[in-house]
């Protein structure tokens, strides 16, 4: 019988099945932020635990309040800072050199096909669009993996999503993921990974594919996951380039996670983006989803374009179309926020940033703060935002404030007009 992805990258991980379906999984990476990982290393050191099974393979970053606002803050990155230096973690991204961990990761190369990685994050599982099987996980495991390099999760049953249909016009990999949480729900895919597929996805590159995979959570995945391509390859051949005599050769290597074509599914969900509008959230659920068309009108008070599912590049790019030689509405306020130092500075480049700022934008730093209302950007009671997040749970970014999903050309549409709005109005 064949196999999934999941189940090869299982496979070939497994170091013990202590009982049932348990199964103790060896580590590729562990990635941390100042968030979550200070609890981690404080209960360790409480423990006389304080170690690290491989230096090289854990991954740090101070990206949720950087720099930081108030002495709590500053502590947590403190304790980040000196655990870092301590166990000689040469990969730890500190103020200056740091990004969204889910954007500078991937970037630094830190991701491969077959990988596994965990994180104190629940969006951990943007890293699937490598052929990775990535996961969001609590203290104790993360702990855990810190400690011992290795993870215990239930084998997770597949759930193929076979994305069909040309894109249409205004369209873009985050209106797709949202149409796709829409419509199977926030326990749709609850303990269970969701392999994207087809066409659509084979033709989106990394930057898109990560989006897919960054909102999987959104759905109850454990993970988002595509199939390894000659795209993959592209992105990381820089990272990989000495390990292999040719491109050829390590697409045979990437290849060994493609699923088989007798591969077993849990269920398969056929997707056709053909006639897809773009979509924006409603209420506090990401379930919630409607057509633009159906929320025109609806006043806001905040745009913000970054975060972990949207502050890439080609996310920059498309937000500055809109917003060429335009303003934003002067009841609006204007955030952004590159994901990582390069794209700040390839955005700065192509004269993004001068556009933003030109229409009325803050542009700040690379920052997580805004998204789940730490810094940068949080909403008073009452107000609302347009906002290429992930998440629009009651008061996610500032308490009584309503967070609207969409796209960053949606955003930047919704900022010239002060509501929301199609991007289709201010595209050639």
């Amino acid at each position: 019988m064949g196999r999934t992805i999941v189940e090869k990258i299982f496979d070939s991980h497994r170091v013990d099945n202590p009982f049932g379906d348990i199964h103790v999984i060896r580590l590729d990476a562990v990635f941390c932020h100042e968030i979550t990982t200070p609890i981690a290393i404080n209960d360790l050191e409480a423990r006389g635990k304080d170690r690290v099974y491989d230096p090289s393979k854990i991954k740090a970053v101070i990206d949720h309040v950087t720099p930081a606002k108030d002495s709590k803050t500053a502590i947590q990155g403190k304790i980040l800072r000196d655990w870092a230096r301590r166990h000689k973690i040469r990969d730890f991204f500190d103020i200056g050199h740091n990004g969204v961990c889910h954007a500078i990761f991937p970037e630094k190369g830190f991701v491969r096909p077959g990988y596994t990685v965990i994180m104190g994050d629940s969006h951990t599982c943007t890293h699937g669009a490598f052929g990775a099987f990535a996961a969001g996980v609590g203290t104790t495991d993360l702990e855990v993996g810190i400690l011992k390099g290795v993870c215990a999760f239930r084998h997770p049953k597949t759930i193929k999503i076979d994305i069909t249909g040309r894109l249409p016009k205004g369209v873009y990999a985050k209106d797709i993921i949202l149409s796709i949480i829409g419509r199977i729900g926030v326990n749709g895919a609850t303990n269970r990974v969701i392999e994207f597929s087809g066409h659509a996805v084979e033709s989106m590159n990394m930057e898109s594919r990560m989006t897919l995979c960054n909102m999987a959570v959104e759905a109850g995945a454990t993970c988002g996951i595509c199939t390894p391509d000659m795209t993959t390859l592209e992105y990381l051949w820089e990272f990989v380039k000495d390990e292999f005599p040719s491109k050829e050769a390590a697409m045979a290597e990437f290849s060994h996670y493609k699923p088989d074509p007798d591969a077993v599914y849990d269920k398969i969900i056929e997707h056709n983006i053909g006639t897809l509008e773009p979509q924006v959230t409603y209420g506090y659920k990401p379930e919630n989803v409607r057509s633009v068309r159906e929320m025109e009108k609806t006043k806001i008070d905040q745009v913000y374009i970054g975060s972990c599912t949207n502050g890439r590049i080609d996310d920059l790019a498309a937000a500055a179309e809109v917003l060429q030689d335009q303003k934003i509405n002067s009841g609006v306020r204007g955030i952004v926020s590159p994901a990582t130092p390069k794209i700040f500075n390839e955005a700065l480049e192509r004269g993004y940033i001068k556009i933003f700022m030109d229409a009325g934008f803050c542009v700040t730093n690379p920052t997580c703060g805004a998204c789940l209302g730490m810094s940068n950007g949080v909403l008073a009671d009452g107000e609302i935002c347009a906002s290429t997040t992930n998440r629009n749970f009651n008061g996610r970014m500032g308490k009584g404030g309503m967070v609207h999903l969409m796209s960053p050309a949606t955003a930047a549409a919704s900022a010239i007009s002060g509501y929301i709005t199609n991007s289709n109005l201010y595209q050639g």
